[in-house]
């Protein structure tokens, strides 16, 4: 009886476990990445999908800080606090809110310091995969000697609950940078 008890409590628990992995999208850089890219190229894109698994998906933020908290960093999206601690200010209210909120990357393109993510972004885990909900991002990052430098963005959002919120949230200027 006391086997088929540990049995049973090792089951549930392993599935609980694999579900719980299950939940959290992880970019798979090794099928997006394109053989013609170059070393450098490659160590680029690595460096941008580190930061935003570990910023979009994980909402790891103290680890975003510890590694990226550049005062090199210049953002281009008008709608974010500069600088990475700004960043990572928006993303953790943002996240509060909307917990369940993933970054699904769909294509990655490098070309020299410029890495660029295409992806599709959601509020909620039951919308992922639905190409009718959430919003089609593409984001560019500059690097430079290993840092991420700068960043720029285009946001589509691709429902009309998201269109709404894009009209109540797009009328703040945030910083000073300019969208070019």
């Amino acid at each position: 009886m006391l086997k088929a008890m540990v049995s049973l409590f090792l089951l549930l628990f392993s599935t609980t476990m694999h579900a719980n992995a299950s939940d959290k999208l992880i970019i798979d850089l090794q099928s997006l990445q394109k053989p013609t890219w170059t070393e450098q190229e490659l160590a680029n894109a690595k460096l941008i999908t580190d930061f935003v698994q570990n910023l979009m998906n994980n909402h790891n933020f103290s680890y975003v800080l510890e590694n990226y908290n550049d005062s090199a960093y210049v953002q281009h999206n008008r709608n974010l606090p500069d600088k990475i601690t700004g960043l990572v200010g928006f993303l953790a209210e943002f996240v509060e809110e909307y917990p369940d909120y993933t970054y699904d990357v769909k294509h990655i393109y490098a070309d020299g310091n410029f890495v660029i993510f295409h992806s599709h972004a959601t509020l909620n885990k039951e919308d992922r995969g639905n190409d009718q909900k959430g919003m089609n991002i593409i984001d560019t990052w500059r690097i430079e000697d290993g840092r991420i430098v700068e960043h720029w963005d285009s946001i589509q959002a691709l429902d009309f609950s998201m269109r709404v919120y894009s009209l109540i949230s797009g009328g703040d200027i945030e910083n000073e940078n300019g969208v070019f």
